[in-house]
């Protein structure tokens, strides 16, 4: 049954809270899973948060802390002494405990790692904390199964024994040289049917993808979604076995750039959520809007130029709208296209030639029909003169604003800037600048008012 969290719900809570009433609080947290304990926590003030989270189980409250955000997770557990999240990391994988202690300050996280009872899991630490968080090293995690090729069958199924009690999930079992070196892997399958005495050397595949340490985080999702993998081997330049990615860090990822791409469009600069501060939400939305109000400004600087033309024809006046709305559209499906293609290298390489005379061809076609179809409107409801002024116009407009989402995009792509912030405000307010320019100087050039 699907748990619903209610005001009533979390008043009872609180006033079991309250009164201490540990073994209420300890039957009911057993009846709901890791996530929904997190969603109630949210709705907990801290001191009522913390005494809650101290009854419940330590593996549970790992992984309840694992799926925390990283900001809200850095506030709650400045509540907790070293000792405290000591117990935590114990059972989390190296991957997930490195994250969380790099929120930390750092005399905290080496007290932590001092504490930690299990010191493979302190030299895995220790050995994934240099690694940028952008890259496959800082994602991958130590745990995995391994195996020998020289060992048989049957040390091989024992050893794996051994090694999955520190293993979650366990997809294939990779198998290395005396070296360490990654030679390919043996899935379980293959393991179950093979008789107990054959090597590992037999029958393990060589076709194996893998990646480097160094490897942007990005690289790394596009390969695992290309091959359709549930976890990729990690190597060092020497090809040794360091560590393993999964399919669910991966998707973390994928989820949290595609949350940056989103804000990047709507014009919100740095991370944000709804229940931020006033002020942070003030500070991450206000540049684009500023920048928005300017474009605005200099539009109406623009259509200040054309008042001789707009005093004597004022039916000119109808047709603003339609060219600063068409011209922002157009602009950001086109970037829109562009920052998709750029997002996804599976693909043929296009280049800039060709990419640009597909949009242009496009953009005509597209242009030629709307600006028919607006003509055809202005013969029969508006000035019959005005018709080479709107359906030029519109033409104009629809190919200017396709050059402009095809090239913005790209440039700020090779200058290192997050394409996206091209289908956002930054487009629109260009293009509609663009569209309301390119209409009055048509409209001068070709009515001679």
């Amino acid at each position: 049954m699907t748990f619903e969290l209610t005001k009533e719900y979390v008043e009872k809570i609180e006033s079991a809270i309250l009164t201490k009433d540990e073994a209420t609080l300890r039957a009911e947290m057993d009846e709901l899973y890791p996530a929904d304990i997190s969603s109630l926590l949210y709705e907990l003030d801290t001191e009522a948060a913390h005494y809650l989270f101290g009854l419940i189980e330590t593996d549970i409250g790992a992984e309840i802390l694992a799926e925390i955000e990283p900001d809200d997770r850095k506030q709650f557990l400045s509540n907790f002494t070293s000792s405290e999240i000591a117990r935590y990391i114990e059972v989390f994988d190296s991957d997930d405990a490195v994250d969380l202690l790099k929120e930390q300050p750092i005399q905290v996280r080496e007290e932590v790692i001092g504490l930690l009872k299990d010191r493979e899991q302190a030299r895995f630490i220790i050995d994934l904390l240099p690694y940028d968080e952008d890259v496959a090293g800082g994602l991958m995690q130590k745990e995995l199964v391994k195996a020998n090729a020289n060992w048989t069958v049957n040390e091989c199924i024992e050893e794996i024994r051994k090694q999955a009690e520190d293993v979650e999930k366990v997809y294939a079992v990779y198998v290395v040289d005396d070296a360490q070196t990654l030679l390919g892997l043996v899935s379980l399958k293959n393991l179950v049917l093979a008789r107990k005495n054959t090597k590992i050397g037999n029958i393990f595949d060589e076709d194996i993808h893998f990646v480097e340490t160094y490897r942007p985080v990005e690289e790394v999702a596009e390969i695992m979604q290309r091959y359709d993998l549930e976890a990729i081997p990690v190597v060092n330049v020497q090809r040794r076995l360091l560590g393993r990615i999964t399919i669910d860090d991966i998707l973390d990822v994928v989820t949290e750039r595609a949350e940056e791409d989103i804000q990047a469009i709507a014009g919100i600069t740095g991370e944000v959520e709804e229940d931020d501060s006033l002020f942070k939400q003030v500070k991450a939305r206000l540049p684009w809007l500023i920048v928005g109000v300017f474009g605005s400004l200099l539009a109406a600087t623009v259509i200040r130029f054309f008042e001789g033309e707009l005093t004597k024809i004022a039916a000119l006046a109808m047709f603003i709208p339609i060219m600063g709305s068409t011209g922002g559209n157009v602009g950001i499906q086109t970037a829109s296209l562009i920052v998709q293609s750029l997002a996804d290298s599976s693909g043929i390489e296009i280049g800039w030639k060709e990419r640009l005379l597909k949009i242009l061809v496009i953009a005509a076609l597209n242009g030629l029909i709307i600006g028919l179809l607006a003509g055809g409107y202005v013969l029969i409801f508006s000035q019959p003169q005005l018709f080479w002024v709107v359906s030029l116009s519109l033409l104009a407009v629809v190919l200017l604003a396709s050059f402009m989402g095809t090239v913005t995009p790209l440039l700020l792509d090779r200058f290192g800037i997050n394409p996206a912030m091209a289908s956002g405000p930054f487009i629109t307010t260009a293009n509609d600048l663009v569209g309301i320019g390119t209409y009055f100087l048509i409209a001068h050039f070709l009515l001679k008012v």
